[in-house]
């Protein structure tokens, strides 16, 4: 609260209520909004809702959150493919413009109103079709993450075993393109011919030993030196042929679906098992299980580290990692990469940040959040990069190759590049399962939050539908439909249909998504207002300090800018996606139907808000970019907090502040009635 002033706040009369006395309120609240740990840890502030049991749990949450799968195998990739260390310059900038601002405004604006992403549009309802497509796009982002999750489970169950399956090119499923065999032909003292044999050297005549660049100094002794695999370009390692040939059964078109990978089926659905147990009790359960999957990944990587640095060859991956390559920070793309990668690692724009805020105490200090999980997150990148290069330096060490040759990002790392070096290390079966363990946690993290976000959303929009006093119910149904909208990506043209999600699911609409929001709550809703309403929950000590003007410039130019700038690039250098060639042409419309569906309810909602409200046009645009009355805080007493320091500030709190009756079966809910003047606050 405001420094040397404390509210003295009459109460609402609430239908006859016996109203609570002043000092209810509590002594932080009543002096700068600031509530110490202790506190905020006891017991439930809103009882109808919940609240997460500790701050902590929040914490964790959102750091399982934003470290995902992408800061292990797409950090340490753009690392490389963007001037290594010197790529790190561009990322904590995009860090500092884009990533922290969003993060920030996300988490207040969801603890603020404690309310899911389409409810909480009550501030600003013109941009509410921006919660239907962030909606869409978690449930499609939910989709490829449990199938993701579906290989990490078939590969942690396969490593329970002496000899790790994708060893070697003798198995049933090798073809005669694994490239093992031309390592295996040396040992034999021979060499893979034009036919793609293993032929003695011995045997070979002059002609054939001058096509494979072999020379001979002394009759018997051969120089290799110059001598290429004549199929080098079509060789695959042991681990891809084991990835295409036997998890996914990847079919050679997008047209042959096949069959149903049941062993993926199997893994799928015990996924989906776990993911509604740890959720059953909503985010008194998550916030439990949060502590070992949020943590468990942070050992692992250690581990994973010490072991790397012990092997031969992982100088030269870590020193591939970190060698600064300054030209590179005059290419516009290695700056776009670094705020896409931002943008991503932090989920903002997702609608995940500000679910999970939403259960939040009213009090929570969100400045103190922002700063823990922003810099655990990016330690946590660097960290990975250190763990993979010092691996992959051991392999191309190995295989006798330059580090560039065996780096992979995105599914190559996780299910082919890392499996091959992890076969290749003494007590293999023990480093797969730690490593695939490792995934599991990670991937459960992120699904676990956009299963809580498509739940919290539907129960808070339609509590008529979905009662949240049946909120494990509304999780139920939510894992079995995404069970079976996952089929289609377990068939063997199941990787065909990831990628299409993947490159038409998310992408665009989360920049524009992200542009509306800071957009939106900046100049629609006015940052002067929103300043107010952090105000009210973390205290002027924070607000009224010189580096919280960073976050308003931020908000009101710079991240808007920056997010503009990233459309427009986006949209100028659109390439059609393609994988394994191009899409067939149904394929090619359903993505972009795809797409279409998280961008239609934008400038839909503002239609059907205008052509349902009555008077002019101007009447009808005013109502829709002006907070309804039931904006605000969930609970009156905030709300007259709210009012009071609006009032001293010289905004206003956008709703009506005394709570009358809220009905229980409604969305609507009903104020009492405060005269001329809805936003005043008898003191």
């Amino acid at each position: 609260m405001y420094p040397g002033t404390v509210y003295q706040l009459k109460h609402c009369r609430m239908n006859g209520q016996q109203q609570p006395e002043k000092d209810d309120l509590g002594a932080d609240e009543k002096d700068d909004g600031a509530v110490e740990l202790e506190e905020e840890g006891s017991g439930d502030e809103n009882k109808e809702r919940g609240n997460w049991s500790h701050p902590l749990d929040f914490v964790l949450s959102c750091l399982g959150l934003a470290v995902g799968l992408g800061n292990l195998w797409r950090f340490p990739f753009l690392c490389y493919r963007n001037g290594g260390g010197a790529f790190l310059i561009p990322y904590f900038l995009s860090l500092a413009f884009a990533g922290m601002p969003m993060f920030f405004m996300e988490v207040n604006f969801g603890q603020y109103c404690s309310l899911g992403i389409m409810t909480c549009w009550r501030a600003f309802p013109i941009l509410k079709g921006v919660s239907y497509g962030q909606f869409l796009v978690c449930f499609y982002v939910s989709i490829t993450y449990g199938v993701v999750i579906s290989y990490t489970f078939y590969y942690f169950f396969i490593s329970f075993t002496s000899s790790l399956p994708w060893v070697g090119c003798g198995q049933p499923w090798n073809t005669p393109m694994c490239s093992d065999i031309v390592m295996d032909c040396f040992q034999v003292e021979g060499v893979i011919t034009l036919d793609n044999e293993c032929v003695p050297l011995k045997n070979l005549t002059e002609f054939e030993l001058e096509e494979l660049n072999i020379t001979v100094s002394d009759p018997g002794n051969f120089s290799l030196e110059n001598y290429n695999d004549p199929w080098k370009a079509m060789r695959k390692s042991p681990s891809e042929e084991y990835w295409m040939g036997i998890v996914t059964q990847k079919s050679p078109k997008m047209n042959e679906t096949g069959t149903i990978v049941w062993q993926l089926l199997l893994c799928l659905m015990c996924d989906y098992v776990i993911t509604f147990l740890c959720q059953i009790k909503g985010v008194k359960s998550l916030g439990k299980v949060v502590y070992f999957t949020a943590t468990f990944p942070y050992v692992v990587l250690i581990i994973l580290l010490i072991r790397g640095l012990t092997l031969p060859g992982s100088d030269k991956g870590v020193y591939f990692f970190i060698t600064p390559r300054w030209e590179y920070l005059v290419k516009p793309k290695v700056w776009l990469d670094a705020v896409v990668q931002i943008f991503y690692s932090l989920s903002v724009a997702t609608g995940g940040l500000q679910t999970l805020a939403s259960y939040n105490k009213f009090h929570n200090n969100t400045y103190r959040d922002l700063m823990i999980v922003s810099i655990l997150n990016s330690a946590t990148s660097i960290l990975a990069g250190f763990a993979i290069f010092s691996i992959l330096g051991y392999m191309a060490h190995v295989q006798g190759k330059e580090v560039s040759e065996v780096v992979r990002q995105g599914f190559g790392l996780a299910f082919v590049a890392y499996p091959e070096a992890v076969a290749r290390m003494p007590a293999s079966p023990f480093w797969s399962i730690l490593f695939f363990f490792m995934l599991i946690t990670l991937g459960l993290d992120t699904q676990f939050v956009g299963i809580e976000r498509l739940a919290t959303s539907l129960v808070d929009e339609y509590p008529r539908l979905f009662p949240p006093r049946r909120k494990s119910f509304v999780t139920l149904g939510i894992c079995v439909v995404l069970v079976l909208s996952s089929l289609i990506c377990i068939t063997e043209a199941g990787p065909y249909w990831m990628s299409l999600l993947d490159n038409y699911g998310a992408n665009f609409a989360m920049v524009l998504f992200a542009f509306l929001i800071t957009g939106g709550l900046s100049w629609g809703y006015g940052v002067r207002r929103f300043i107010n309403d952090i105000r009210t929950m973390i205290g002027d000590r924070y607000v009224d300090t010189l580096h919280f003007k960073w976050w308003t410039l931020n908000w009101v130019v710079l991240t808007p800018l920056s997010m503009g700038v990233i459309l427009v690039f986006n949209w100028v250098s659109w390439t059609e996606p393609e994988y394994n060639g191009s899409y067939p042409p149904w394929a090619r419309a359903l993505g972009w139907m795809i797409m279409i569906t998280t961008l239609i309810g934008i400038p839909g909602h503002v239609v059907f808000e205008l052509l349902r409200r009555k008077g002019s046009f101007m009447e009808r645009f005013r109502n829709i970019t002006s907070p309804l009355d039931s904006w605000g805080p969930a609970l009156t007493q905030h709300r007259e907090e709210a009012a009071e320091v609006h009032r001293h500030h010289g905004t206003t709190m956008g709703g009506v502040v005394c709570l009358a009756e809220v009905n229980a079966t409604s969305r609507t809910v009903k104020y009492a009635t405060l005269g001329k003047d809805e936003m005043e606050v008898t003191v």
